[in-house]
């Protein structure tokens, strides 16, 4: 056969092996998208919004090109959702849900001048196996922004860094200028690809080319907004970002940054990324410009988190930090694991080698399943507290509806009009409010969780602070505590604060949710002061201060066990319940002397001291061997319950 004849018979067979590849590769990709998307889409429609969520949506309500946290882009993402299909959860995150179709696609796109057709849909794959990137779109949160606009950039950026095309560098600039108009955070895409044109020495001839001049100057227009903000507010969105969220001094647990990354990633995923990430560098090394590209990429968007998390802030969720720092490593790991297929067919049978490998990406995908477990669990808590009991799944995004239905049925029931203001201790409870009756007229106490979150100057903004809750001259108002998130020594603080602001403050009644897991109190608060009205509300509902001497935590009870302790309040105590697992198990009232408590707690002010102190049986007989969390319930003088003690115990009969 002449030879012409032999290469187009070889190309005929390899195209019939590699047809059939393709697809399974196709169906296995398009079965993981759809089954994850699906999966998606219904817990966004049955989880309510959290609590970035929710200030993002309200954010939409006040339209603005930036504001105190953020610029612009993910209130409009949130707030177009809720114009287009209605104010509710699964609305307002729609569009991220569909960007979050994008994400894979983008992967493919970025792989794809690299490796070719197989090894990128490969990465696009793989993409569903990193559960927190897969995840990406169940909430209206700026990291899906963030990551699309940050694909769309590295993968223009590297066209036009290897076609030298004007309208690539025209299409990276405009990714560039979105991105940084969704968050601060873009700043390292942009620094990585500095980085690249200043160090890879074939390159620099691009500083002289007028498209990568163009690009950078739409880019800059993406500064606009935050700058904006910055400038107008005392540099409060830099500040937050750079110094307030963060200690800037050595904290010991930042050094598990990498250990957390490997639990959140998956090890196994977590290993080959990061094999991924040293191939890459020992590429770029020997002069392979494509892999300086993607390393640096990478080294950005993991570097400068692992190394600053000793000092920065671990005190909330930012584990989702570095995740732009994989999506460069996504387009060379199926090549690179490959390659580490085929060394260790050579050691050990393929056949080993092969299950080898398929182990990693099914790991993370089993993650990604497990992850949104985790998170859709919240859907589901009065269903699965029975199972797991107190204190264990999360309720941030539950418990909103009943909250917000109980605040319409004490309003009308007290006579309460639309003309009546709605006062919360924490922001996100006034956005919540705000969310379900838009019309209400709310603001908020919060000096807490609101500077914390570096929202204050916002809020200020908006007037829905104290200080614009005061221009409301003389008005009533229902004042609501979400006191599951309080201590008592914050609750005593909101209490005072709200006292000092009103000339009368009576409890209404209180909502126990998922067996007191997340507790909500109402008053009706009357007389609003002005600014430089000195006085307050005579008597303040403050909550009891009580102590448990005995069972101590953790320890072991059997039979009729003696529980002892003490509790007291300024207008009194009424009654002392004693709860296992949340279910009331005895109930006492204080019988014995502390004079003690007197003098240490300054308790003189309760009309019943000293006799401060209680003791009360319980049969733990009545129980099965195990773990309980034992708890007390103080109800004072005023009719307030409170939540209070709660240590593990073990029965052992």
């Amino acid at each position: 056969m002449p030879k012409p004849q032999i290469r187009l018979a070889h190309l005929l067979r390899n195209r019939r092996l590699k047809t059939p590849f393709l697809r399974n590769q196709l169906l296995i990709f398009g079965f993981a998208a759809i089954f994850i998307t699906v999966i998606k889409w219904l817990l966004a429609n049955r989880l309510e919004l959290y609590s970035d969520e929710i200030f993002y949506w309200q954010a939409s309500r006040f339209p603005a090109l930036a504001y105190s946290d953020l610029p612009f882009m993910t209130a409009l993402i949130a707030g177009a959702g809720a114009s287009l299909f209605g104010n509710s959860a699964i609305a307002v995150r729609s569009l991220f849900l569909l960007l979050s179709l994008l994400i894979p696609a983008l992967i493919y796109w970025l792989a794809l001048p690299l490796h070719g057709r197989s090894r990128a849909l490969q990465s696009a794959t793989l993409s569903l196996c990193l559960p927190m990137l897969a995840m990406m779109g169940l909430l209206a949160v700026p990291d899906v922004a963030l990551i699309v606009f940050g694909l769309l950039f590295i993968a223009c950026f590297e066209r036009a860094t290897r076609l030298q095309h004007a309208g690539y560098w025209a299409a990276a600039g405009l990714s560039a200028a979105l991105g940084l108009c969704t968050h601060y955070r873009f700043a390292l895409y942009i620094l990585a690809a500095l980085a690249f044109l200043t160090i890879s020495r074939r390159h620099w001839h691009h500083w002289r080319s007028p498209g990568l001049w163009i690009g950078a100057l739409i880019a800059a227009c993406g500064l606009y907004p935050a700058l904006s903000f910055n400038l107008g507010n005392q540099l409060s969105g830099l500040d937050y970002h750079l110094v307030d969220r963060h200690p800037w001094q050595f904290q010991a647990e930042g050094l598990l940054h990498a250990v957390m990354q490997a639990v959140v990633v998956t090890p196994l995923m977590y290993a080959a990324l990061a094999y991924t990430l040293w191939q890459l560098c020992r590429q770029a090394h020997a002069g392979n410009d494509r892999a300086m590209l993607f390393a640096l990429f990478a080294g950005f968007n993991l570097g400068v988190y692992l190394i600053l998390a000793p000092w920065a802030d671990n005190s909330r969720t930012t584990l989702h930090w570095p995740i732009s720092g994989y999506l460069p490593l996504l387009a060379y790991t199926p090549q690179i694991l490959s390659d580490l297929r085929a060394r260790l067919a050579e050691r050990h049978s393929p056949t080993l080698a092969r299950k080898l490998i398929m182990a990693i990406p099914l790991s993370g995908f089993i993650g990604t399943l497990l992850l949104l477990a985790g998170i859709g669990s919240q859907g589901f808590n009065q269903t699965l507290q029975s199972i797991v009991g107190q204190g264990v799944l999360s309720n941030k995004m539950a418990g909103w509806k009943p909250m917000t239905d109980h605040v319409v049925e004490l309003m009308t029931k007290n006579g309460l009009d639309g003309r009546s203001l709605i006062v919360t201790d924490n922001y996100y409870t006034a956005a919540q409010i705000s969310f379900a009756h838009e019309s209400a007229r709310v603001f908020t106490t919060d000096t807490n969780k609101i500077f914390r979150d570096g929202r204050d100057t916002q809020y200020r903004i908006w007037r829905k602070d104290i200080a614009g809750l005061r221009e409301q001259w003389s008005a009533d108002a229902l004042f609501i505590t979400e006191d599951s998130t309080l201590d008592v020594n914050e609750k005593t603080e909101v209490m005072q604060t709200v006292c000092g602001l009103f000339s009368e403050i009576d409890l209404l009644d209180q909502l126990f949710l998922y067996e007191g897991d997340k507790i909500f109190s109402f008053y009706l608060a009357k007389g609003l002061r002005p600014a430089g009205m000195s006085g307050g509300a005579p008597k303040c509902p403050t909550p009891s201060l009580s102590w448990l001497d005995a069972p101590i935590r953790d320890a072991e009870i059997s039979g009729i066990y003696n529980v002892r302790g003490w509790a007291t309040n300024t207008e009194g105590v009424a009654t002392i319940r004693v709860l296992l697992n949340g279910r009331e198990v005895a109930q006492t009232n204080r019988t014995i002397e502390r004079p003690d408590v007197v003098e240490l707690q300054d308790a003189a002010g309760d009309p019943q001291a000293p006799i401060l102190g209680f003791a009360t049986d319980i049969n733990t007989n009545a129980f099965r061997n195990g773990r309980y969390q034992l708890s007390l319930e103080i109800v004072s003088g005023h009719g307030e319950r409170q939540r209070a003690g709660a240590r593990t115990v073990i029965i052992r009969n």
